[in-house]
């Protein structure tokens, strides 16, 4: 298992470097600059401004620096808040958007099991059309959509709940959010862990528990639910990106200064370092993510594991 770990992280580096290299690119090809606004700046201001932030020099020289930094863990500076580095506001965000997304990952995966294995339990009943209807709904609908319909109707019609974070009690604030984010998982959970629990159920090793007399609910705490977990380990990868791309859209709908909002502010602002920053440090939490992933599913499937 150790080697399995090294290996995948060996591997994880140069897409890693591939998505740096992708996002430097697409940051500096935007139009415009990070100094520009209404008021033009008199040339010699403008290029004291360049010479400091080093914006003269040439793009593979300015993507070398930049490397370097980043090595040494130097995100660099914001372009746009003068005072900050680009650590230190990621920093600062970072604890709210992580409470929103592992609220909402915890919420998709209790959600989404245990529709899943009443669907599978119930199935081709009227119970297992129903979730696996639902379950449908949740992933053709997206997270645009789904955010403003929970404020309009729980926030605006209702009443119960705050529309934004700004607005109504502390404690309340994030159910919006969470539910919104964790609702296009919830479905894809639920179908993988249904499709997972009816294969597991008519497996030979669910038969031979039967024949030994085991009831229902043993077989399935003991026996079926950790083979029909597999799939659901595998997309817990993909979840947690789409977790983090589905938060900038969430958190900018509800006011929640997280890195979304942040990301968002910065790519406005034409803040190449803070977008870059946020960008890079997204990838390497996926990839540190999707290799806890990859170990997980060694811990449930042992035929992976080396001997």
């Amino acid at each position: 298992m150790l080697r399995f770990a090294l290996l995948r992280t060996l591997s994880a580096i140069p897409t890693l470097l591939l998505v740096i290299v992708l996002a430097f690119l697409m940051v500096h090809a935007a139009p415009g600059g990070p100094f520009d606004d209404e008021r033009v700046l008199p040339p010699e201001n403008a290029r004291n401004i360049a010479a400091a932030y080093h914006l003269d020099e040439s793009l593979p020289r300015q993507f070398v620096r930049y490397l370097s930094g980043l090595v040494r863990g130097d995100l660099g500076p914001s372009y746009h808040y003068r005072d900050h580095s680009v650590s230190e506001l990621i920093g600062a965000a970072l604890p709210l958007s992580l409470r929103l997304g592992l609220l909402s990952i915890a919420l998709a995966m209790v959600a989404g099991i245990g529709a899943g294995v009443l669907a599978a339990l119930k199935n081709n009943t009227a119970t297992d059309r129903l979730v696996t209807g639902v379950a449908m709904i949740g992933i053709s609908v997206p997270v645009f959509v789904v955010a403003p319909l929970l404020v309009l109707v729980f926030a605006v019609q209702l009443g119960w709940l705050p529309a934004s974070w700004s607005s109504g009690d502390a404690g309340w604030r994030l159910l919006l959010p969470v539910v919104a984010l964790a609702l296009p998982q919830i479905a894809y959970v639920t179908r993988l862990t249904r499709a997972g629990m009816i294969e597991a159920l008519n497996s030979d090793f669910v038969r031979t528990a039967r024949a030994q007399g085991l009831g229902l609910l043993s077989i399935v705490r003991f026996h079926a639910l950790k083979a029909a977990l597999l799939p659901v380990a595998s997309y817990l990868g993909p979840a947690i990106a789409a977790v983090l791309t589905g938060a900038v859209v969430v958190e900018t709908i509800f006011g929640i200064p997280g890195l979304g909002q942040l990301f968002v502010r910065g790519a406005l602002n034409r803040d190449y370092t803070l977008v870059l920053g946020i960008v890079v440090f997204c990838a390497a939490l996926i990839v540190l993510l999707n290799l806890l992933v990859d170990l997980l599913y060694g811990f449930l499937d042992p035929r992976i594991r080396e001997p």
